[in-house]
């Protein structure tokens, strides 16, 4: 299915390219146009980022110690908080170089990432600091771990640590008769219950496909084929033991930004970039063709508005992040 002679049509690639959202532009710029981190438009795409549009309006929120909101409930805070508006700033791309955003890592790392293990946890551990390794979930571990390599901190070794932790823990049970126990698995029946989390499985996924090719361990490429083949063997959005059901039909309507939530398009673009090519994603493929409007565009259809730090697109209009991520799986295909 798909070609990767896709042809973007010109209003639209034109619609996608224009400067107001600078974060479009440079997604478009280099991941439909094949441009490089050295050209000259990418380079000054990446610099207004910072500049205009909804990073510098999210920045401004920012507290002096790196934070979002009240400190403390970096994740409780849904869904303004710092876990998530550093997903957002991720998202966006923007620059990790910029001391503000390098403000936001120190604080993650040093209240949300647990001191012994370096998984992620949705508290502070009051007591030894770093984050309470009672509620540390493979979700939020995932999101942060690829927020911070999508940032660019892939030599820090607090992330390499969260990787080392993925590699470990992350598990991609399609149904089991026991589920294992142990201080990490004893926490949360939904997170580690016999039948392993799709969204731990499909944040980690995306976190570990986040790494460059070239710097994948050899245990980061076996984690990368068991937590892919748990997706393919659901079809993307299926029930594994009945592919005739649709797990949730929520995973059907994309949306921008998913925070913890997943969808077909983000599936699909994290298996693209890790270059499967298998015919278990076909269907979803189509699911995702057949949602394209006459005018080549996608739409919102799934939106976290009036719940973030900031409002993105509106929901149920033509959306340039769900077109441009769209397009960007068609070509890939």
């Amino acid at each position: 299915m798909g070609s990767k002679q896709l042809t973007i049509d010109t209003s639209v690639r034109e619609w996608l390219l224009e400067k107001e959202n600078p974060s479009v532009r440079h997604y478009t710029l280099k991941n439909l146009l094949g441009r490089t981190e050295t050209d000259r438009e990418v380079k000054e795409a990446k610099k207004l980022i910072m500049k205009t549009g909804i990073v510098p309006s999210i920045l401004e929120k920012q507290g002096e110690g790196g934070y979002f909101g009240k400190p403390e409930r970096f994740y409780t805070d849904k869904y303004k908080g710092t876990v998530w508006t550093m997903m957002m700033l991720a998202e966006l791309g923007a620059d990790g170089n910029d001391p503000r955003i390098g403000k936001v890592k120190e604080f993650i790392l040093e209240n949300s990432q647990e001191r012994n293990e370096s998984g992620f946890s949705v508290r502070r551990s009051e007591k030894q600091g770093g984050g309470l390794a009672s509620v540390v979930v493979p979700c939020l571990t995932g999101n942060m771990v690829w927020s911070l390599l999508r940032l660019g901190y892939f030599d820090d070794e607090r992330v390499q640590k969260g990787v080392d932790w993925i590699c470990k823990y992350q598990r991609a049970d399609d149904g089991i008769d026991r589920a294992p126990s142990g201080p990490v698995y004893d926490r949360y029946e939904i997170c580690w219950g016999k039948h392993s989390c799709h969204m731990g499985v499909v944040k980690s996924l995306k976190a570990l496909a986040e790494i460059p090719e070239d710097k994948r361990s050899i245990k980061v490429k076996k984690k990368i084929e068991e937590l892919a083949e748990c997706l393919l063997k659901h079809h993307i959005y299926k029930k594994s033991h009945d592919l005739s059901k649709v797990a949730r039909p929520g995973w059907l309507k994309p949306g921008f930004p998913l925070m913890y939530q997943t969808d077909i398009l983000e599936i699909l673009e994290i298996l693209t970039i890790l270059d499967y090519h298998d015919s278990r994603m076909d269907e979803a493929i189509g699911i995702l063709k057949s949602k394209q409007t006459p005018d080549g565009r996608w739409k919102l259809e799934n939106s976290f508005n009036g719940k973030t730090i900031v409002d993105f697109e509106k929901k149920g209009a033509a959306s340039k992040w769900i077109t441009v991520k769209a397009l960007k799986v068609l070509m890939s295909i």
